[in-house]
């Protein structure tokens, strides 16, 4: 036997993989199985691949995972099964990562690629069915992109305080749920929060109980402070009516700057125009006592 020949003879001996070729991915049984994860009811819901694997935009899936509709007799081989399913995120950016996770581990020989080249365009599809015009890369692009927990409260929040919702003194979120009604209507725009929501939700609630028993603190203070001014000003007129102390004053300023002769010996009648002209304190006081 030649060297050429035993060489050969090895190869198939012991490469069997590069002799025969690589395992090629099924793209039929790929697509299956990312439906099982992805078009939940398509058939009832052509937007499902979209809702549950494309982008929250489309809105949330009619149907939840455990009334799914599956084929009678239908292998799980190629599918993953409801219980499976129960670990699956709801984000649908989230949702999209396991599902190619998932069925790259299933399917034999494929990888993200082969799902992306074939599923991106059924998404896509489903998106316009939905009326939304959404292009798998830019989507995916979106929600890989890391969101902060503070960044996403900043953004509730801001939604929530609006004068069409709770106010920026949250008077129109006094009942919860008031709150949690505009609470779940700014958290469908966060994109990339869920995982922070509920988090963000006790946080806020704490915020506007805070809001609310200061405001009606401060409303409080204000009524205490006019009742206690009031009073100040009640106790000082009193006191100035002592003793006629208040008249006495305001005759001694008339005569001071007001009379020529500042009301001196031998100018009574000055005293007597300026003694008029405090009378009213007279008048005053008697209101008082």
């Amino acid at each position: 036997m030649n060297k050429k020949s035993l060489f050969f003879l090895l190869a198939f001996q012991l490469l069997p993989g590069l002799a025969i070729g690589a395992t090629t991915c099924s793209k039929i049984n790929l697509t299956r199985c990312l439906d099982s994860i992805c078009a939940i009811n398509v058939s009832s819901n052509p937007a499902a691949r979209c809702q549950y694997c494309g982008t929250a935009s489309a809105g949330t899936p009619k149907t939840s995972t455990g009334m799914r509709s599956l084929s009678i007799g239908q292998s799980t081989k190629y599918t993953l099964t409801e219980k499976e399913l129960e670990d699956a995120p709801t984000d649908p950016g989230k949702r999209y990562i396991w599902a190619t996770e998932q069925c790259i581990k299933k399917i034999e020989g494929c990888t993200a690629d082969d799902v992306s080249e074939s599923y991106d365009a059924l998404i896509e599809q489903s998106c316009k069915a939905a009326g939304i015009s959404a292009k798998m890369a830019e989507v995916r692009a979106a929600n890989t992109k890391q969101v902060s927990k503070n960044s996403c409260k900043t953004d509730i929040h801001a939604c929530l305080i609006d004068e069409k919702r709770c106010g920026s003194d949250f008077s129109g979120c006094e009942t919860d749920t008031e709150f949690n009604n505009f609470f779940s209507s700014c958290s469908v725009d966060a994109t990339g929060c869920d995982e922070y929501l509920s988090d963000i939700r006790t946080e806020l609630l704490s915020d506007r109980d805070t809001m609310i028993a200061n405001s009606e603190q401060l409303l409080k203070n204000i009524v205490t402070a006019y009742q206690t001014a009031r009073q100040n000003k009640l106790t000082e007129a009193q006191t100035s009516c002592k003793d006629n102390a208040a008249r006495e004053s305001c005759i001694k300023t008339v005569c001071e700057k007001n009379m020529p002769n500042k009301c001196g010996t031998g100018y009574e009648s000055e005293k007597t125009v300026a003694t008029q002209l405090c009378a009213f304190y007279d008048t005053a006081c008697e209101t008082l006592d």
